[in-house]
């Protein structure tokens, strides 16, 4: 069972403000707060919050490099060289190739290649296989996306063997940056690009963004890529804020109106076809199934097989043919379902080595290593242990003669540095405050998970070790009304830096049809009523919640925290409560 969660309620903002707000947007005083709570706090700021346009976008030319960039593909265009997109395995990675390829091969260079490294014979970022492979094309410049900003020794490399380099990056460099012809990654100390928090399509979009304005191309030529970059946005956890708002915004339109036919396939194998697509269909929905095909082994005896699984993710997204990106779709499906397969198998062991391990249990991170669990999982499986004992987790296992895993963290705590602390037992290491992977010899392991251990034993404050729900207003189900409700929306997409308002409504009870769902009963959806309004019900869902469900059957008393979705059936858009957390009151 999850561990107990603590509501925590934010501070309000002043009340002056909020006044003020509500009056000149016409908005409730709570909505009005939630501006307030996220920084917004004069009418302007409102309007471009509530209205993001596409002219709000920063200047490309402010990232560091992208002169240089932008110079070096319009020769490599210009005198029709041959280039290679190369990007990680991931739906952040395989979305930045597809769009900078889809927009290379937009613009009518022919000479053109990509390629997505296979997770399990090469590993994450530029491999000595991968260049070696453009040497045999005849590549003469490679542009990387979503790594590189660490391939100090395969830049040179490249350029022994007369290949140029542009790095396309947002992962923190580390002391030396690479010697390519380019670096583009606004986290660099010496770039002062205003934005720093961009996905890796998001870079890879600026940068065709700075090649249509140096050229004059207009912007409406990129903007059909939008959908690529709002799936990574959503998909890599990036803030949605600023830039990545207005990235956000514009992409989940091209989404819901005319995306690419590779995610159209995907949107329709999710049933979200004749729906509006949210930030939530792509995290849950849409992301999983296109890292799917990374996470999973090439069957390297199958002639017939992608050179590895991120490569068919890439070629979905970046077939122009409906019938065609309909298999690739359903390739990919495929292979999703296997990863859960496997996923939910390799869990349960997890759990079953947690729970006959008092030591372990005890401790205040979780280390565990098999050798024969699949790489491409262990970052989900990871995730999973979080949301059950939610301490920083490192999940391990051996490929290659290494031992390779993913690290993921709770709120609050960084994870980079906790990792950082062992880098002396690492072959290499990267990501960020909240996710991780790492490599390292099999000799080190003992030692590594003794450090690790030790480290967030001594840097981990207690409180981050109990979940919280940090809460936005108490809220009556009778201001729950079609305005509330429309207003409300006007705040999507909702995603970290901007997520969905959380709201209390205290004393609620059964309304009617309070029931188990789900393949093992594991989620409840009942319809709740509140004393002021009892003639009003609202849906609701409590997703891994069914432990009250006796209690509340009954038709006692129940505190709720929840957010307020819009549901669509059928053409019906009605209110659903889904509820983070039930507390029975005075418990």
């Amino acid at each position: 069972m999850p561990v107990a969660k603590r509501w925590v309620i934010k501070e309000q903002g002043n009340p002056q403000l909020v006044d003020i707000l509500a009056a000149s947007l016409g908005i409730s005083k709570v909505l009005a707060n939630l501006l307030v709570q996220r920084g917004i706090e004069t009418t302007e700021e409102a309007n471009k919050f509530f209205n993001p346009s596409l002219e709000d976008l920063h200047d490309p030319f402010l990232m560091k490099d992208m002169d240089k960039a932008v110079e070096r593909v319009v020769k490599a265009v210009e005198e029709r060289e041959t280039i290679m997109i190369y990007g990680d395995y991931d739906v952040d990675g395989t979305t930045a190739v597809a769009l900078v390829y889809g927009f290379l091969r937009h613009i009518g260079h022919e000479e053109l290649l990509f390629y997505i490294p296979d997770r399990y014979t090469e590993g994450y970022g530029i491999s000595i296989k991968g260049i070696d492979h453009a040497v045999c094309k005849g590549v003469s410049l490679i542009i990387t996306l979503d790594c590189g900003i660490k391939a100090v020794e395969k830049v040179d490399y490249a350029k022994e063997k007369g290949i140029d380099v542009i790095i396309g990056d947002h992962h923190l460099p580390g002391d030396i940056i690479p010697d390519a012809v380019a670096v583009l990654d606004p986290k660099r100390v010496d770039c002062k690009y205003p934005f720093k928090e961009l996905s890796g399509c998001g870079v890879g979009f600026k940068f065709v963004q700075g090649y249509c304005q140096q050229q004059g191309i207009p912007f409406s030529t990129i903007e059909r890529f939008l959908d690529l970059v709002v799936v990574s946005i959503a998909a890599d956890i990036v803030p949605l804020a600023e830039e990545n708002r207005i990235l956000a915004h514009y992409g989940l339109r091209r989404l819901n109106s005319n995306p690419n036919k590779g995610l159209l396939s995907i949107i329709k194998i999710c049933g979200l076809e004749e729906q509006n697509i949210t930030i939530d269909d792509i995290v849950f929905k849409i992301g999983p199934r296109i890292n799917a095909a990374g996470r999973m082994a090439v069957d390297k005896e199958d002639e017939n097989a992608a050179p590895s699984g991120g490569h068919s993710a890439v070629n979905l997204m970046v077939e122009r043919d409906e019938s065609t990106a309909e298999g690739f779709g359903n390739f990919i499906d495929i292979c999703n379902q296997d990863r859960k397969n496997i996923d939910r198998s390799v869990t349960i062991e997890a759990h079953s080595i947690i729970e006959n391990n008092q030591d372990l249990k005890n401790k205040k991170s979780t280390v565990l290593y098999n050798p024969k669990w699949m790489k491409g999982i262990v970052g989900i499986v990871a995730s999973r242990l979080i949301e059950t004992y939610y301490k920083p987790t490192v999940v391990l296992t051996m490929s290659n003669g290494f031992v390779t895993g993913s690290a993921r963290s709770v709120p609050g705590f960084d994870l980079y540095q906790a990792v950082e602390s062992c880098s002396d037992l690492l072959e290499n290491f990267g990501g960020h405050m909240y996710a991780a992977g790492l490599t390292m010899k099999p000799c080190n392991v003992d030692t590594f998970i003794q450090r690790f251990n030790d480290y967030v034993e001594k840097n981990i404050d207690p409180k981050m070790l109990i979940p919280q729900v940090e809460i936005d207003a108490d809220l009556l189900f009778s201001d729950i009304t079609p305005k509330f409700r429309k207003d409300l929306c006007s705040f999507q997409p909702f995603g970290p830096g901007n997520s969905a308002p959380a709201f209390i409504s205290r004393g609620v009870s059964n309304g009617g049809d309070a029931r188990l769902v789900g393949a093992e009963c594991e989620h409840l959806r009942m319809g709740l009523a509140q004393r002021e309004k009892p003639n009003t019900t609202i849906s609701a869902i409590a997703f891994q919640q069914p432990n009250l469900y006796d209690y509340i059957k009954g038709g006692r008393p129940i505190n709720v925290c929840y957010c307020i979705v819009e549901n669509s059936y059928r053409g019906n858009i009605t209110p659903q409560l889904r509820i983070k957390d039930i507390k029975i009151p005075g418990i």
